[in-house]
């Protein structure tokens, strides 16, 4: 088995795949893609034909999607126990796509100034950003973790958003929230890969 590549860039969501390799302890490279043309052409389309990062490359297989390269190092790494176990597994995906579409399109959107009305609402999929903010809350509220009382792959995905929603100030700074925050910024993982995401962020700016 070959070691994964990660294709990334520090000022991404490169940044969470990056958390998630250093969470399964496994050896894996790195490859900087730079915005701008770099990122469209060619070369780099035919590993990700979005022009986008990140991207993992393992053995034969390329993987595109954040989440979806985090579900799939939570399988291929099972000794990092990341995965679900059954009773965990219908939480855990629950939240991980949930995470990974109402959080972050309800976030992006109202970071960006668009709050549908109620009738847009009805059929955009996550209906409104406070409804999402809500049910995150009371989630996060109930257990320590978002699939219960253990650390999980979908806590990277998740955990990464309200991070960076907390950071940034694209959340609402809520309780449950910042509790949930400072449990994983305590995390050596997390530690470490952002010391690595933040060096390599130095050398693109030297």
């Amino acid at each position: 088995m070959s070691d994964p590549i990660l294709y990334t860039n520090p000022m991404s969501r490169g940044r969470i795949a990056r958390w998630m390799l250093e969470e399964t302890g496994s050896h894996y490279t790195t490859q900087i893609v730079p915005f701008g043309p770099v990122m469209k052409d060619a070369e780099y389309r035919s590993i990700n034909p979005m022009g986008k990062v990140p991207a993992l490359q393992h053995n034969d297989h390329i993987i595109t999607e954040t989440a979806a390269i985090i579900a799939y190092l939570a399988d291929v790494f099972p000794d990092a126990k990341l995965a679900p176990t059954a009773d965990e597994r219908a939480k855990y995906y629950r939240w991980l796509f949930f995470g990974a579409g109402p959080v972050e399109a309800a976030v992006s959107n109202h970071a960006s100034g668009f709050n549908p009305t109620e009738e847009q609402g009805r059929f955009i999929g996550y209906g409104s950003y406070e409804t999402v903010m809500d049910v995150l809350d009371q989630a996060l509220s109930e257990t320590p973790y978002i699939t219960g009382d253990r650390f999980t792959a979908a806590d990277v995905y998740v955990g990464a958003q309200v991070n960076f929603g907390l950071g940034f100030n694209t959340i609402e700074k809520r309780p449950s929230f910042i509790a949930y925050s400072q449990r994983l910024l305590e995390r050596p993982a997390l530690q470490r890969a952002t010391a690595l995401d933040d060096a390599d962020m130095a050398k693109m700016k030297a």
